[in-house]
């Protein structure tokens, strides 16, 4: 089986401190695999990496079965805090990466953003600036600011951590109902365990230290909802033991 993205025998120390050795993962094309751990783990340490921002100390990164190093133009990273310019309109925020590439590019993503603003619930608000939206509507400008980029894979650090719970949940039903309009191959770092069983097909729990990926579960109902959700408690109740270290049952 081809895979879209693969970490190879990843390896990273921080101080002295063994984060993870010998890190395997593999992600599908369109694939959307969250990453669950204890704080400290590494997840996003693991994102930094992907992206250039950390050198590894030892394995490899691969994207469409080729090794990639540095910052690679093939993921696009969002943060958990939103990071718009307070002195620039929404069109302007989400436009940024055009910007930052010349004119042509910048016309080019003014041009998609503005088709996209519908889609993302953000028309009517292309001139507003980040202060008089909501925090909903503002993680939904960095979304849009970050599926400009023309990247194939998406890495997403607790995009919605920083919200309330409502606002978050609000969010979550958003990026179900988003999925298959985005098509990208998606790896996404949460503490929330509900969000992880709401949007994956996989979920990748790492525990240990060094870290490594101790359990996979694989979801495979396409019609998510919220009642669906709720059904999930045994696999939240699963998932939640392995997380405190226990293993007293076990979900397929």
């Amino acid at each position: 089986m081809s895979f879209k993205l693969q970490t190879k025998g990843l390896s990273f120390a921080y101080e002295g401190k063994q984060i993870f050795r010998d890190l395997d993962l593999s992600v599908e094309e369109g694939e959307f695999v969250s990453l669950l751990g204890p704080s400290g783990c590494g997840k996003s340490t693991l994102l930094n990496i992907l992206t250039g921002i950390l050198p590894a100390d030892g394995g490899c990164v691969m994207v469409d079965g080729q090794e990639v190093q540095g910052l690679s133009p093939h993921f696009a990273y969002m943060p958990q805090q939103d990071l718009l310019l307070p002195w620039r309109t929404i069109l302007d925020n989400v436009c940024l990466y055009g910007r930052l590439h010349g004119k042509e590019a910048t016309e080019k993503a003014r041009e998609r953003a503005l088709a996209s603003m519908e889609l993302f619930g953000l028309k009517g608000y292309e001139s507003s600036y980040p202060s008089e939206l909501s925090g909903g509507m503002r993680q939904r400008a960095a979304f849009l600011r970050t599926a400009l980029c023309e990247a194939d894979i998406l890495l997403l650090d607790e995009p919605f951590g920083a919200l309330d719970v409502i606002t978050r949940g609000d969010m979550q039903d958003w990026l179900v109902g988003m999925r298959e309009a985005l098509g990208r191959t998606t790896l996404l770092v949460t503490h929330d365990i509900e969000e992880a069983i709401y949007l994956s097909d996989r979920i990748l729990i790492l525990q240990g230290s060094p870290a490594g990926i101790a359990r996979e579960i694989r979801l495979e109902e396409k019609q998510r909802s919220r009642e669906w959700l709720f059904a999930q408690r045994p696999l939240y109740s699963e998932i939640y033991y392995l997380l405190k270290g226990r293993e007293d049952s076990h979900v397929d």
